[in-house]
């Protein structure tokens, strides 16, 4: 196979600059290593078979006003958004276990959550794009220096394709290209160095999400917002659908990557007890109850993560950006220097490999 451009990752980067280059009647290749698109954006719907419809956003879940690329493009695929529920007091428990159920706090007031979910924003993404230009369950093992291109190796299984490309965008975080992808001839040290050195974001952290047949706690005057010193859940929101129906809390967890505790089965337990201790004995009987473990996902995670106190400083460092001259480009969220690591950023990113490109 040949193409202009191959773009590696059908994350919301890849994919908003794969439809951009569709509009613009380019030659390109979108391919990705699972099975599905979205990369870290995974909705799925919460209740018995999903009969609930309830959706959960297991990987990011906010965009805020004045993030200008996600609102155009919202605007531009006619989806909705709505804001998330803040009102209420906050539910605190300390590292001995005593609550208190009167804090007058949102830490995330003013957010938005988009309606249905966000991965459909990448499902709308997907249906505009050719089935020929999108090759799922490829993943991309080496890249190799070839006239005047790059000879690209997709691995599907135990077959190897082999694509010529002019450019290569990379839409996946630089972790995973350092740790994963074999380049010919081999990139400088520094330039791995400054790929090991960027924090994939959220890729050490667990979600838990449990669905009740109505928000419970509205009604004793609490909006849903919870902080814990003693976990497993460290923070948790609202996270009941747009209309009136289900209601549902999820939680970030606290505990370290690979610890024994996050074993699901025990994970789950000790979360549902946790809520019932901090919203009540209603918490304790939810309809469904998900677990997302990003430190587990292979193309999200290395084995280097570990959890932060504070959002990474992120930007593409000088020797990845001196790649571009060579045709290699780079386009996930912790490339943009405003919104990393964010939706917006993802957007950012790709904005401006297109501009590049």
């Amino acid at each position: 196979m040949q193409t202009d451009i191959l773009i590696a990752g059908a994350g919301l980067g890849g994919l908003s600059l794969a439809a951009a280059l569709q509009k613009k009647g380019a030659d390109y290749l979108l391919v990705e290593a699972r099975e599905r698109v979205g990369g870290r954006i995974l909705s799925v719907d919460l209740g018995p078979d999903g009969a609930a419809g309830v959706p959960a956003d297991l990987g990011p879940s906010w965009i805020w006003p004045g993030q200008g690329h996600i609102a155009a493009l919202l605007d531009e695929l006619g989806i909705g958004v709505f804001e998330q529920s803040s009102s209420g007091t906050l539910v605190y428990e300390d590292e001995n276990g005593l609550v208190r159920r009167d804090l007058d706090y949102s830490s995330m007031a003013g957010s938005l959550r988009i309606d249905g979910g966000i991965a459909r924003v990448t499902g709308r993404l997907l249906a505009a794009l050719p089935d020929e230009k999108i090759h799922l369950g490829h993943r991309v093992s080496a890249v190799r220096e070839h006239n005047g291109g790059y000879r690209v190796e997709l691995t599907h299984g135990d077959d190897i394709t082999q694509v010529q490309a002019q450019r290569v965008v990379f839409a996946i975080p630089p972790r995973v290209i350092a740790s994963r992808i074999e380049f010919d001839p081999e990139l400088p040290a520094s330039i791995r160095q400054e790929m090991q050195a960027i924090p994939t974001w959220m890729a050490a952290h667990a979600k838990l999400f449990a669905l009740y047949q109505q928000p419970f706690w509205r009604a004793q005057g609490l909006s849903g917002d919870g902080i814990s010193r003693r976990g497993p859940l460290m923070e948790i929101h609202d996270a009941s659908p747009a209309h009136p129906g289900h209601g549902a809390l999820f939680g970030f967890v606290g505990l370290a990557a690979g610890s024994p505790r996050r074993e699901p089965s025990q994970l789950k337990a000790d979360a549902i007890r946790q809520l019932e201790t901090m919203y009540g004995a209603a918490a304790a009987y939810p309809l469904d109850i998900v677990l997302m473990d990003s430190s587990l996902e292979r193309y999200t995670a290395t084995g280097e993560e570990q959890m932060t106190a504070q959002h990474p400083r992120y930007g593409i460092p000088p020797g990845m950006a001196g790649l571009a001259e060579k045709g290699l480009l780079f386009a996930s969220s912790e490339m943009a220097p405003q919104f990393g690591g964010f939706i917006e950023g993802a957007l950012e990113a790709s904005h401006e490999v297109l501009r590049q490109l």
